[in-house]
């Protein structure tokens, strides 16, 4: 015979030494077959608004490569209601420069008044 037994009875385990590890499966790119998962397209646009201290304003929207929309006059209160529902963080600072511009403009309707008024009384003068 061929198998060896044991004084209890039972066939001695096989030798482990001998027998090679099965491989694990390589891992495959790409999806499981029969995966119901999809993969998602990523679109990048960007959106750029842009100000000055007078407070004229700009949008600019580019998809990829390619020039969407280019110098779109935007109104300051446009940009600060964007930001506002943007995030909070964005808010703050747009708002600071609008405000900084309000004043600017606040101070020169001051004095063009002020010149305004001064003009009117010198022209009654020249009337008299």
């Amino acid at each position: 015979m061929d198998d060896e037994l044991t004084t209890d009875g039972e066939t001695p385990p096989a030798d482990t030494a001998s027998t090679p590890a099965p491989e694990p499966p390589k891992r495959r790119r790409g999806r499981p077959p029969g995966s119901t998962a999809r993969t998602t397209r990523v679109v990048t646009m960007t959106l750029t608004v842009s100000g000055s201290a007078d407070g004229d304003w700009q949008a600019e929207l580019k998809q990829g490569t390619t020039w969407v929309a280019r110098g779109l006059p935007v109104t300051a209160s446009a940009v600060s209601a964007a930001a506002a529902a943007l995030h909070a963080d964005l808010s703050g600072p747009v708002d600071e420069l609008i405000e900084g511009a309000r004043s600017a403009k606040a101070a020169r309707v001051a004095e063009l008044e002020a010149e305004l008024e001064q003009a009117r009384k010198d022209l009654a003068e020249l009337e008299q």
